[in-house]
């Protein structure tokens, strides 16, 4: 069938034009007609002279109307379409990483926008975080058994961004089975992830280099892993040769992974895991006076939307003069803010503002975002959303 054309109003096709993935409402001539369209329709764009922008799919009820999959106005948004697609993706990781954990499909930048994959060994787990990309949940499945041949496929369609789609929250088994936490491996040391009941699809591979680079510092020295989650950076710094490393989380659940993982990688005496909230950790630590050579604040958004952004930014700031007195002289510290909404200036300054509250000063040696396996879009430099800075201090 014909997929019905959207017209952008008059001098609204430039950005599309120029190969932006978006379209607003605001750029769109809406009708009757196209707001009756069902949420995730598969549209072809237009400017207003008729000329094809591409094809998409389209939900009226968002700011971001439409979310282009093609430029190809001959191309079909079949299973081939999402073969094709999960293959390229799949080839790239296969240049990047020698062991299947990673993430496999990484949205716009992947070109399949709303759509977000990850690779635990035989297991897979989908986020379908748009209208549109939920409607083709179908589709998507058949490729990745068909590229990957995945031993399972986890539905993990419980975001929060499709609340504002207009989505319905679930999770379920589409494929095999997965009984408790799957093992993954990372950077040599082995860790577990609750693929249908931990934060997002489980695990967190964004942060890989970051956690390599940090790893450096621990050898023979004292450690304190804030916000540890399932221990991923506590842990690579125990088998990096840590004498002592302190992982905090407020979540038992997260705590147990993390302590799963310090028993499969043989570091259990060196680890103190614990239940604590970080910011309480971390100023009845500095009252006592203790100290670390490597301290690691990574904690979960303080900036959900905008209008947290100001009382975030706050969060950030006094996190970093907490942390920096824990933070021996000539150690590190490594902060970092996983929010989209803060941009990676707003950050630094932050950063730069509680190293000056807690009269520290430094020098940065490393600042950086997610790994390779989650490319950033050239027209979407906002999806670039971790920012990481690691800083020596004096």
């Amino acid at each position: 069938m014909t997929a019905p054309a959207i017209r952008l109003n008059p001098r609204m096709h430039m950005r599309a034009l120029s190969g932006h993935p978006w379209i607003y409402s605001n750029e769109i001539g809406m009708d009757a007609a196209i707001r009756s369209l069902p949420a995730g329709s598969i549209v072809r764009f237009q400017s207003a002279e008729g000329r094809a922008l591409g094809t998409g799919y389209f939900n009226p009820h968002t700011l971001i109307a439409g979310r282009i999959l093609t430029r190809d106005p001959e191309q079909q948004v079949d299973a081939a379409f999402f073969r094709a697609r999960c293959a390229a993706a799949l080839a790239l990781r296969d240049k990047l990483f020698d062991k299947p954990f990673y993430r496999l499909i990484h949205a716009e930048a992947d070109g399949m926008p709303g759509l977000i994959v990850d690779r635990f060994g035989g297991v897979v787990v989908v986020q379908a975080n748009t209208a549109g990309m939920d409607a083709l949940i179908e589709p998507v499945v058949a490729a990745l058994k068909e590229t990957v041949k995945p031993d399972a496929v986890v539905l993990r369609l419980d975001t929060p961004a499709r609340q504002t789609e207009g989505l319905g929250q679930e999770v379920r088994v589409v494929h095999g089975k997965v009984d408790g936490p799957v093992r993954l491996e990372e950077n040599g040391a082995a860790f577990f992830a609750d693929l249908a009941g931990g934060q997002k699809t489980g695990w967190f591979y964004d942060h890989r280099d970051n956690r390599a680079f940090v790893a450096k510092f621990a050898k023979g020295g004292k450690v304190l892993d804030l916000y540890t989650f399932a221990g991923a950076f506590g842990v690579q710094c125990a088998v990096a040769g840590a004498k002592e490393v302190v992982a905090i989380d407020r979540s038992e659940p997260a705590l147990a992974l993390a302590k799963l993982a310090a028993e499969a990688n043989g570091v259990t005496g060196i680890m103190d895991i614990r239940r604590a909230e970080a910011f309480d950790a971390m100023e009845s630590m500095g009252q006592g006076g203790r100290k670390f050579d490597v301290v690691i604040a990574d904690p979960p958004a303080f900036v959900k939307s905008k209008k947290d952004l100001k009382p975030g930014l706050k969060g950030y700031r006094k996190m970093v003069k907490l942390a920096a007195p824990l933070v021996r002289p000539g150690g590190v510290l490594l902060a970092a803010s996983c929010s989209h909404n803060v941009s990676a200036e707003a950050f630094a300054e932050e950063v730069a503002r509680g190293l000056g509250d807690a009269r520290r000063g430094g020098r940065i040696l490393r600042s950086a975002g997610a790994g390779p396996d989650h490319p950033v879009h050239p027209l979407l430099p906002e999806s670039a959303y971790l920012k990481a800075i690691v800083l020596q201090l004096d």
